[in-house]
């Protein structure tokens, strides 16, 4: 049992790792693309360093705000979820044992348990309501139990955009405007590129080819950011 508890914690914080890993990600990525196309849109559009500053921190800021909020409400969805199902397993569990019972009885003959050995099994889980509602919740229900916050959660979403979002920045407060736009360019390219090797080297995938679609899709949106303060220069 001790052997099966350290498995189990093992795995755990593996997957907590994993998941804040996809978090942090997630922001730095958003922040830096998002505001990488507000430069590059402005730069087109204005071509003086002062209003590429204002206009990089203002998104920057309001990215980062954005992106925590955002996290925040949806974790906080799934963390509810997860805890109204508890709430309503753990009453079922007090008010109709039987029924909770013979649901454990189910879950574990389809994996090939039968007789006596099935038997011990369900009385073994059931002795402990503990025990028995963590296998209702993850065999029955097939939900995860959350292991952290919502504001933890929009924590690192929101500082890891912040991060981002200041990376395309910083060659404007070094170089002039013609250099600092090629060097934020540059510079994005191989910090998306970098951390699409890193996710996959973390978890799973080919890193080259993660990087290379980190990189595309990044990109693609900043592209079009130049695009839009491109047409919005030539019409103003």
């Amino acid at each position: 049992m001790a052997r099966q508890a350290i498995i189990r914690k093992k795995i755990l914080e593996q997957h907590n790792k994993g998941s804040r890993l996809r978090d942090f990600i997630l922001g730095w990525q958003d922040g830096l693309v998002n505001v990488l196309g507000v430069i590059l849109g402005v730069v087109a559009a204005a071509q003086t360093v002062n209003v590429v500053l204002i206009a990089a921190v203002a998104a920057a800021m309001a990215e980062s705000i954005s992106m925590a909020a955002v996290a925040y409400t949806s974790f906080k969805a799934e963390y509810d979820f997860y805890k109204s199902e508890e709430n309503r397993e753990k009453r079922e569990i007090k008010e109709v044992p039987q029924t909770e019972r013979s649901e454990i009885r189910q879950i574990y003959r389809k994996f090939g348990f039968k007789g006596a050995l099935l038997e011990k099994i369900v009385k073994h889980i059931t002795s402990d309501k503990k025990r028995w509602l963590e296998v209702m919740m993850s065999q029955e229900l097939k939900l995860a139990q959350p292991h952290t916050t919502p504001i933890s959660i929009a924590a690192v979403v929101g500082f890891s955009a912040l991060i981002g979002s200041f990376i395309p920045v910083i060659p404007f407060l070094i170089f002039p405007m013609g250099t600092a736009t090629w060097v934020a360019l540059i510079l994005s390219t191989c910090v998306l590129f970098g951390i699409g090797i890193y996710k996959a080297k973390t978890t799973v995938g080919n890193p080259i080819k993660s990087g290379i679609e980190m990189m595309i899709i990044g990109m693609a949106a900043a592209i079009a950011g130049y695009l839009v303060g491109t047409l919005l220069g030539a019409a103003i």
